[in-house]
């Protein structure tokens, strides 16, 4: 197939496209995906100089599903390497499968698209030193263009690791907190009909919970009640009444593949992105000091909270995999780095791999939770002291059609908005610009970025005053209206 359109499947650290028909055309084809998957081992070969290797193949609940798996295992079989399909599995558990099993596998492949539409599906690929990088999916797709692959013939088995891996997850609590450290406790998970449904019976259950009233646990790949995200408001709001209709202690929901989380209090408060970050630097700071790796859209608010613990609240790029890195680099540089984590609920801790497994980030609240109870006190009490602001919002500004390179306007537009804030009166330029440009206010600030895939420039607020949002915008909806290439409509209708 066409080079370009092997290009245009490239998403970050992964492989993703249309896989079902509907008012969009399938990219994510049987040719694509063999295409990949088979230079997938030509590059690991070239990697590892063998030729032979043991693949395992899972997927979360998308209604493309079988045929992406079947596509995938074809494609290995016929290069002479050995397929285990594990089935419904979570993404995490592809990784960890390589790491804790007796499976033997070399690699991975996990099959699916996260949190996008029920059209979309991809490929997610994994080697015992983690998931593959932005360049690494580049190499592979530049093997795809020219053709180049090995061929044998391959052994097809299946077998699944969601069990041992809940067993896994189950001993992570137990060994900090003994057996039956739930009882008592009412806990509601919401699955958003993804593949984090085993999560109730197979982790809660045996740690002594009781989770009747949880939802959506059975897989459907149509996502009929709500999209499977945790920073999605009908999918949170779901869970908070959830909880309240159910009078449960905590609400769990997970997106589709289960690398992401969050929770809802015993009262349907919302746990979620800067408090979900700071309820783990409590938990992790308690023991020892350290930098918190987290994307540039966090708060003024929680970096003052992870100081007032004695971390160090480090903003980088917004894409999990760009943190997560940041976070193993400082590791290895000799500081202290327990966690990377992004307002989006992807959370990687150093103790586990650097994996962003959502599962195991409940793990590590689910014992929290236990502990706190023992001493009569509640989750969020940890996180009382968190500075709210008063208003939050996001605004995503387009490329108008007369674009000609939107990434290197992009980055002009994005150059002259530090140069405005270093000689506006009532702005300045905050210090860590790691992404975009982040400006501060009185009393609030401004980022201004490019999206990680698409033409696309989110505009994130934060305010102190009531209406400061809105102020902020007019004063930038004035800078912005000077490009011709950009569609700023958005950001006029959130002034009015």
């Amino acid at each position: 197939m066409q080079a370009q359109e092997l290009r245009k499947l490239k998403s970050g650290t992964d492989v993703r496209g249309t896989a079902v028909a509907t008012k969009s055309k399938i990219t994510l084809t049987d040719e694509a995906i063999t295409a990949v998957v088979k230079a997938f081992i030509k590059w690991l070969s070239l990697k590892t100089g063998k030729a032979n290797f043991k693949i395992a193949v899972g997927n979360d609940s998308r209604i493309s599903a079988e045929r992406v798996v079947t596509a995938a295992k074809n494609a290995i079989l016929s290069c002479g390497s050995d397929v285990i399909y594990t089935g419904l599995s979570s993404t995490p558990s592809m990784f960890i499968l390589l790491k804790k099993s007796n499976f033997g596998c070399d690699a991975s492949i996990m099959v699916t698209a996260s949190h996008l539409p029920f059209d979309r599906n991809g490929l997610k690929f994994f080697t015992p030193d983690g998931g593959l990088d932005g360049k690494d999916i580049d190499e592979i797709i530049t093997i795809a263009e020219k053709g180049d692959f090995l061929s044998g013939e391959g052994v097809y088995s299946e077998r699944s690791f969601m069990d041992e891996y809940s067993q896994i997850l189950v001993e992570t609590v137990e060994d900090a907190c003994g057996v039956l450290p739930l009882k008592n406790k009412k806990i509601i998970v919401d699955a958003g009909n993804g593949a984090g449904g085993f999560f109730a019976k197979k982790v809660l259950v045996p740690l002594g919970a009781d989770v009747h009233g949880s939802q959506f646990l059975e897989p459907d790949g149509y996502f009929p009640n709500h999209i499977p995200n945790p920073e999605d408001k009908t999918a949170i709001e779901s869970l908070a009444n959830a909880v309240k209709r159910e009078k449960a202690d905590l609400g769990i929901i997970f997106d589709t593949d289960v690398d992401r989380a969050a929770c809802v209090d015993e009262n349907g408060g919302e746990i979620n992105r800067n408090a979900l970050i700071a309820l783990c630097s409590a938990i992790l700071l308690k023991d020892k000091k350290g930098v918190i790796v987290t994307d540039s859209v966090t708060s003024d608010g929680l970096t003052e909270f992870i100081e007032n613990l004695g971390g160090t609240h480090l903003r980088f790029k917004r894409g999990y995999k760009n943190v997560i890195d940041k976070c193993v680099e400082l590791n290895e540089s000799g500081i202290y780095s327990p966690l990377a984590i992004e307002t989006s609920g992807h959370a990687a801790f150093k103790e586990n791999y650097y994996l962003d497994d959502g599962a195991y980030l409940i793990t590590k609240i689910l014992i929290c939770l236990s502990g706190q109870a023992k001493e009569g006190k509640s989750l969020t009490e940890l996180i009382s002291s968190l500075k709210r602001p008063v208003e939050e919002d996001e605004v995503r500004i387009s490329f108008n059609e007369n674009s000609a390179d939107f990434k290197k306007e992009g980055a002009s537009v994005i150059e002259d908005l530090k140069k405005f804030a270093q000689t506006d009166k009532d702005t300045a330029l905050a210090p860590d610009n790691y992404e975009g440009v982040r400006i501060k206010l009185k009393g609030g600030w401004i980022l201004v970025r490019m999206s990680v895939h698409d033409p696309v420039m989110p505009i994130n607020f934060e305010s102190d005053i009531k209406g400061g949002n809105k102020q902020a915008a007019k004063k930038l909806l004035k800078v912005l209206e000077a490009y011709h290439f950009l569609n700023v409509q958005n950001l006029k209708n959130f002034t009015l």
